[in-house]
């Protein structure tokens, strides 16, 4: 009998050992992961990795993305274990909010190294991107890179002589050899090192501008002149009004085939923004050196109008979907204002109404839309100490919030119409 029990005993330890091995072989599948309880880093994500991915609701349409939030390594979201289950599940896309902006990855010492050492070239560094990357490349998850050009978030000395904080502006021409060595650079490692991560490439950022006096006439693209109400655009001044045009030759030129060029901005539902981008994007279209056109999508609870009013997202899809160039939806942040289950789901019947107007879009024809990022996964983000952010579609807790439903609600509802 003894015998018996130490027999049964040794079975069950060896199936345990089995399932243990197996577990950590495969990893547990979806499936399983709705029976069991996965509480990580303190937070029980069980809901969160539940029921239908975003990612598989959608495939038939675009791809779902969601911000990699973070100012330095330290806070990058794929330090948590929790957040990147959560993306692994839910998400086919990725962006950096911060982390491969120009301040991040030009690096003045190594410039001013180079520059003594008889090479002009700027020094670029990637500590900042290597983790997600390196999570990209693991995980299959590809990302769009955010972004080579933008008049803010660059860092000063890169315009002036010797990389120096308080030097003259360079003429154009060194800046246009300083521009080239840059995007080579960025490009060059990323599809060397981490070949096909990422996808496309937000080329420029926010070039256009509707505000009066802020942005010049001649082009009919009304590049802006000015960063804010005091500063100048240092792009404009030091290399003139086709700086976003000079950014796209060299991307082209360094970009692999298949890597898609997007010229990115904010308030494209703007008529005098839509227009002048549309014209922007059509200049460079007809050279060959753009593919899609990135629409932020930051939002309030009533503005823009979504499907009518005077300034509607719909109505800049479809002028901008007119090119035949691909849409993404970029930075898509739609704000509360305050933490109310009221407004929540105010803020959940917007997304809805948002996603079923991409849908509707996308399956006339009337726009090209092939990506859509939600630019965060968390509200109150996790490394950022009191922040208040309330866009996101998970919550403080990591739990889905009303809006992660209303999206799922949003193509589940058009395909049972559609059928």
């Amino acid at each position: 009998m003894a015998k018996s029990k130490s027999l049964r005993a040794k079975h069950l330890l060896l199936a345990v050992l089995i399932f243990l091995l197996l577990a950590a072989g495969t990893g547990l599948s979806p499936e399983t992961r709705a029976r069991e309880a996965v509480i990580i880093d303190n937070f029980d994500i069980t809901a969160s990795v539940s029921g239908t991915p975003l990612k598989e609701a959608y495939k038939d349409y675009f791809l779902i993305g969601v911000g990699l939030n973070g100012s330095s390594i330290q806070t990058d979201t794929v330090n948590s274990k929790a957040m990147t289950e959560i993306i692994k599940y839910h998400f086919n896309s990725v962006t950096y909010t911060n982390l491969m902006k120009p301040s991040f990855l030009l690096d003045q010492e190594g410039s001013i190294a180079n520059l003594k050492a008889g090479n002009p070239e700027p020094a670029v560094k990637f500590d900042t991107v290597i983790k997600g990357l390196e999570f990209c490349k693991e995980t299959g998850i590809k990302m769009r890179g955010h972004v080579l050009v933008w008049h803010t978030q660059t860092p000063n000395w890169f315009f002036r002589e010797d990389y120096s904080d308080f030097g003259k502006y360079v003429d154009r021409e060194t800046m246009l050899l300083r521009l080239e060595s840059y995007i080579r650079q960025v490009l060059e490692f990323t599809q060397k090192e981490y070949p096909g991560v990422i996808y496309a490439w937000d080329v420029v950022n926010e070039a256009v501008e509707d505000t009066a006096g802020h942005y010049e006439t001649k082009s009919g693209f009304n590049i802006r002149t000015k960063s804010s109400r005091v500063h100048e655009n240092p792009w404009y001044v030091v290399v003139g009004i086709d700086y976003p045009e000079k950014a796209f030759e060299f991307a082209r030129k360094y970009a692999d085939p298949e890597v898609k060029l997007f010229y990115n901005d904010y308030n494209t539902f703007q008529p005098v923004k839509t227009r002048a981008i549309y014209k922007l994007a059509s200049h460079l279209k007809e050279k060959g050196l753009i593919d899609g056109i990135g629409m932020q999508g930051y939002m309030s609870l009533t503005y823009p109008g979504i499907s009518s009013g005077t300034n509607n997202f719909l109505t800049a899809l479809a002028i901008l979907g007119e090119l035949g160039l691909e849409i993404h939806v970029t930075e898509l942040s739609i704000n509360p204002r305050y933490s109310d289950p009221d407004l929540f789901q105010m803020q959940a019947d917007r997304y809805e109404e948002v996603f079923r107007v991409l849908l509707d879009v996308k399956t006339s024809g009337l726009a090209n839309v092939t990506s859509v990022t939600v630019f965060g996964l968390m509200d109150n983000y996790l490394f950022y100490p009191n922040d208040r952010t309330l866009t996101r579609l998970f919550d403080r807790r990591l739990q889905p919030k009303p809006a992660f439903y209303s999206v799922l609600k949003a193509v589940e509802e058009f395909e049972k119409e559609k059928n």
